[in-house]
């Protein structure tokens, strides 16, 4: 007799990330820049004195002290991992238990729907409004009415680009006993963070990612913020050696230099607002362009009855980006990449040649 595959896995397929050589990649909301020699070389150094031997620090001590520093919080609030994805599970598979209830928003994040599932937690989508807001009344009283653990959502929001400001925030999290799990993996490009209040409450973590504004998604490395209980919590139940010592010593490298991060938050912020601009100054010469969302993150969200065409016909162009139902996602790039992207999006939608 075979081994056989329970139902719950058999439903699933591997995920599968766009592959293939595409010389303008603006779909994975990564940063842009590269390292740099300077920063090349702090790095290469860093990793030359990894003792490969043995097992990295397992609570990455001196890594989320940097961290701490960097966002002026204290680094006793602060656990990290393999990237926020693996935080991510972690609390849907210890902070819940099976047949508990999660609340999301919808459209949002799909990992958090895909931790739930796959920890056999019931996931309840709450509908973002006609403008892709998040309703927090909605949202507490989905929370209230299903008796629900926990709510995760991302703010500023993957990938509406929309955020809640700090109050709305503040509202959420103290209008229900449920813990709340707030990925901020953008919000280094606005400035409505909760970060500094997280260890404030009982039932709140934040997320960071160093994938975004810093640049690092190679190295896959995740923060939580959370206060005392939590954070203990959080700590028992991740592996021991979660962050391997080639990325915390790169990491370490990168967080010491605070004007470095700052600099290319701001370039990024930059490049976005760039390509937004245009985007609604091209959405005056066609009506295939339904809606511009103002965005405060690193990347553009719209709408358009052609999106498919729009996918397809960039993808053969060697630009990539992201298709979402009826909507596009772009993430800004480095200035040749955004014009490269409006002129061949322009050259679809009206039929002018592209700028060569």
């Amino acid at each position: 007799m075979s081994y056989c595959i329970n139902d719950k896995l058999r439903k699933l397929t591997p995920y599968a990330p766009l592959t293939g050589e595409y010389p303008v990649r603006l779909d994975a909301n990564e940063s842009y820049f590269p390292m740099g020699e300077r920063m090349s070389g702090k790095i290469a150094e860093a990793v030359k004195k990894v003792d490969f031997n043995r097992y990295p620090d397992p609570y990455a001590k001196e890594t989320c002290a940097l961290f701490a520093k960097y966002y002026g919080i204290s680094p006793e609030t602060v656990t990290a991992g393999n990237g926020s994805d693996e935080l991510i599970g972690v609390f849907a598979n210890a902070f819940l238990e099976k047949g508990d209830r999660l609340v999301v928003t919808e459209p949002d994040f799909s990992m958090y729907a895909f931790y739930a599932y796959l920890n056999e937690v019931e996931c309840i989508a709450v509908p973002k409004d006609d403008g892709m807001r998040v309703d927090v009344a909605a949202v507490l009283e989905a929370v209230r009415q299903s008796g629900a653990k926990a709510v995760m959502l991302s703010n500023p929001c993957n990938p509406t680009s929309l955020g809640l400001c700090r109050e709305e925030v503040r509202r959420l999290v103290e209008g229900t006993d449920a813990l709340v799990i707030l990925d901020e993996a953008y919000m280094d490009f606005w400035d409505q963070s909760f970060l500094a209040g997280a260890a404030d409450y009982d039932n709140l973590v934040v997320l960071k990612t160093c994938s975004k504004a810093f640049g690092m998604a190679a190295l896959r490395l995740g923060f939580a913020v959370a206060g005392e209980r939590i954070t203990t919590a959080l700590r028992a139940a991740k592996s021991p050696y979660n962050v391997n010592a080639v990325t915390q010593a790169a990491a370490k490298a990168v967080l010491s230099d605070p004007a470095f991060l700052k600099s290319r938050a701001e370039k990024l912020v930059n490049a976005r607002r760039f390509l937004e601009e245009e985007l609604r100054e091209l959405a005056k010469k066609t009506d295939q362009i339904t809606r511009i969302y103002a965005s405060c993150t690193n990347f553009v969200f719209f709408s358009s009855p052609k999106a498919e065409d729009i996918y397809t016909e960039l993808l053969e162009c060697g630009i990539a980006v992201r298709k979402m139902g009826g909507h596009i996602r772009v993430t800004a790039g480095g200035m040749d990449e955004n014009r490269a992207f409006l002129s061949n999006l322009q050259h679809i939608l009206t039929g002018e040649e592209p700028a060569r």
